[in-house]
């Protein structure tokens, strides 16, 4: 059958004007923040209100707002390869599938701390989805602040992750230059 009937080889007459302007700093600042937010899976809001957290927490600004995102509950499920994806971890702890130290909690946005226990609900483990998930996930290097348990579908935080730990290619530096303004 002809690709043109299922809509797929769609010609568009548009030429892509892409200018040989350099792009200005505001605009590699605001590249940057909306890359962190996609990433992560935030909004405007939340995103903002983390970055007021990160400002009063000792230390660099910067770090502390990844440290921030990367402790966020759908994010360490994702991590702990108990999700193929960010947004497939947030789908699972929004299910109420995610215990935390033995409480049922649904909130993706839940901050764990150094020693809580993260795992799948006792009723939860025999589903076919975590099989495939582990599949999936099984050959996905766990970072060294997680303790994964995938037999038992279970997790330790071992402490918060550091900056360097964290391995997205985010410039949270420019983050702070634009919200700084």
């Amino acid at each position: 059958m002809d690709p043109i009937y299922l809509g797929i080889d769609k010609k568009s007459n548009r030429q892509l004007k892409r200018s040989n302007r350099k792009m200005s700093e505001y605009g590699l600042q605001l590249r940057e923040k909306q890359k962190a937010k996609f990433i992560y899976g935030v909004l405007e809001k939340p995103f903002r209100n983390y970055y007021t957290k990160a400002k009063q927490m000792s230390g660099m600004t910067g770090e502390n707002l990844m440290i921030l995102l990367e402790s966020r509950l759908d994010n360490v499920v994702f991590r702990m390869g108990l999700a193929r994806t960010r947004r497939e971890a947030r789908q699972i702890v929004d299910h109420k599938h995610v215990m935390v130290n033995g409480k049922q909690i649904n909130i993706p946005s839940y901050i764990v701390k150094a020693g809580d226990v993260v795992e799948i609900k006792e009723k939860h483990k025999s589903s076919p989805r975590y099989k495939g998930i582990l599949e999936v996930t099984g050959g996905r290097l766990v970072p060294d602040w997680l303790e994964v348990d995938t037999e038992n579908l279970k997790g330790t935080v071992k402490e918060l992750p550091a900056r360097d730990a964290i391995d997205v290619p985010v410039d949270e530096m420019l983050i702070v230059e634009l919200y700084s303004k």
